[in-house]
């Protein structure tokens, strides 16, 4: 899983993660402005980036001068946002697993392999040899769901994804050594306890400063929960990640409030 860092937010992911938090959201430039004077990025730097994105598809423009989300947009953000069902598309593991072959894709298209890394990386394949990626079979759809999720997130059509059932035990006991568990469940540990700090505090904080925090700690929370393998027994303690996803939800709601008020006042 992919290592999380905060840095001061970019006008698209701030703009596209406040958009698709909730449906139906719209907001206008003036709005948008005032969200970025908060992160410390300029008012250029916002109206190009809203132009940008409704260009893309990714915002659309309403009549009375407000953004929501494009057509695109709205593909991307219910994809990301499935992090709060995740447990309930999970199944009981039989020991089989989820194969992805990319040995058809050109090397030399660095965009295309940068989709490609991003498409493994949401779906919590580990690479097992070369051009062969895998995870547990634990995924409601089996194959084919998992085939249409890595397309919808930049997967080539070239690419092999098939179920495999007959790994011999070598390749088996690899295959389950691929995820840094210990990291996985540290993760979860200290994502608790730094959640259960800041939501003691932020009702007490100024509506700024807390708009802001809950921005920075759900952000790592989400990172997090996005980007989980979500692995089965016994290669993972599920019971400590199910605790921390319901504590994650209780801190995205409390933060879309606080976030509710912030844009009322401006």
């Amino acid at each position: 899983m992919k290592q999380y860092k905060f840095t001061k937010p970019v006008a698209r992911k701030l703009l596209m993660k406040l958009f698709g938090s909730r449906d139906n959201i719209e907001m206008n430039a003036a709005t948008a402005v005032r969200v970025g004077e908060l992160f410390g990025i300029s008012e250029n730097t916002i109206r190009v980036t809203l132009n940008r994105l409704q260009s893309a598809n990714l915002l659309a423009l309403v009549e009375r001068g407000y953004y929501r989300l494009g057509e695109s947009g709205q593909q991307f953000a219910s994809e990301i946002n499935q992090w709060r069902e995740a447990e309930a598309q999970l199944t009981q593991w039989q020991q089989d697993w989820l194969v992805v072959q990319t040995n058809a894709l050109a090397k030399s298209d660095k965009t295309l392999q940068r989709s490609t890394a991003r498409a493994l990386d949401l779906v919590g394949m580990e690479k097992l040899a070369p051009d062969m990626y895998v995870r547990p079979d634990n995924l409601k759809g089996s194959a084919e769901g998992i085939r249409q999720k890595l397309h919808n997130l930049g997967l080539a059509r070239r690419a092999l994804v098939f179920r495999a059932s007959d790994f011999d035990e070598v390749t088996h006991i690899k295959a389950c050594k691929l995820w840094q568990t210990p990291a996985l469940e540290s993760g979860y540990k200290q994502g608790i306890q730094e959640l259960e700090i800041s939501l003691e505090k932020l009702t007490a904080l100024p509506l700024d400063v807390a708009t802001k925090e809950s921005y920075e700690v759900g952000d790592r929370a989400l990172h997090r929960l996005v980007f989980d393998p979500l692995l089965p027994e016994p290669l993972v303690d599920v019971a400590l990640r199910q605790r921390y996803r319901l504590l994650v939800k209780q801190y995205d709601d409390v933060g879309a409030e606080i976030w509710h008020q912030f844009l009322q006042n401006v």
